[in-house]
Formats: C-alpha cells, sequence, structure tokens
C-alpha cells in the first residue's frame, strides 16, 4: 500500500488583497475616503503633479496659477482641499505659503491601489504565484 505525504497547508488569506482579508477600520475608511476626493478633481491632481515637479518639490500659489489658468482663489482653494485631505502641506514664508506634498502620502494611496489592482486581476479560484 503507498504511502501518503502530508502536504503542507497554505493559508489562503494571504494571497487575497488586504482589503479582502479583513475591513477597513471607521477611521482608515474615512482617511482613504477624504483623499481619494480630493484627487477626484482634475485640478487638483494637476496641482500635486505642478507641486511635485516643481524646483525642491514645493512651490507657492504664485507659481501654480498660470500653468493651471485658474485664478489665486481657486487654486487657494483647491490647496486647501488638499491640505485638508493630508496630501500637501504649507508653510508660510513672508507673504507666500510654499507647499509640498507630505512624504509617503501618494505612495500610501498608490499601495491602496496596487493592492485593489492586484486582487482584481487575480481570477477568481485561482491563486497569485507563491501561494
Amino acid at each position: 500500500m503507498p504511502v501518503l505525504e502530508s502536504l503542507p497547508i497554505l493559508d489562503i488569506s494571504a494571497c487575497r488583497s488586504a482589503l479582502v482579508r479583513e475591513p477597513l477600520a471607521v477611521e482608515r475608511a474615512a482617511e482613504l475616503a477624504r483623499a481619494f476626493k480630493a484627487l477626484a478633481e482634475p485640478a487638483r491632481l494637476r496641482l500635486l503633479s505642478l507641486i511635485a515637479a516643481h524646483e525642491r518639490g514645493e512651490a507657492c500659489v504664485c507659481d501654480l496659477t498660470e500653468p493651471l489658468g485658474l485664478s489665486q482663489p481657486t487654486v487657494s482653494h483647491h490647496l486647501k482641499v488638499l491640505r485638508e485631505a493630508d496630501l500637501i502641506t504649507g508653510e508660510r514664508r513672508g507673504t507666500w505659503v510654499h507647499y509640498r506634498i507630505v512624504p509617503g502620502a501618494l505612495e500610501r494611496l498608490g499601495a491602496v491601489l496596487a493592492d485593489v489592482v492586484e486582487a482584481d486581476d487575480t481570477p477568481s479560484g485561482v491563486l497569485r504565484p507563491g501561494c
């Protein structure tokens, strides 16, 4: 009679997206929703891009109005929304406020999106490599 070997038991929960393994905490869901809502406006996406691409990774409103083609009050409003979403910070220097992207903010959002995309790319019932 052949001897059957035991096969290792895999924890398939490790193979699923973090958003599927456990529900988001209320605070984390609110934080992510606030950030994604802020980024849902094309002008704010451009603002982030302009700030990141600007010299030293920072810019003031005076640097941003012309490339966006928007008035200073409108740009200031968009910057306020991005600040409230913890995507940028501002530092007053004289009469101007200089804005920069919060370190790690975009990476955290990107990680959430990558996690969702990775889970979505895996056909139902098929484990990702290494799982």
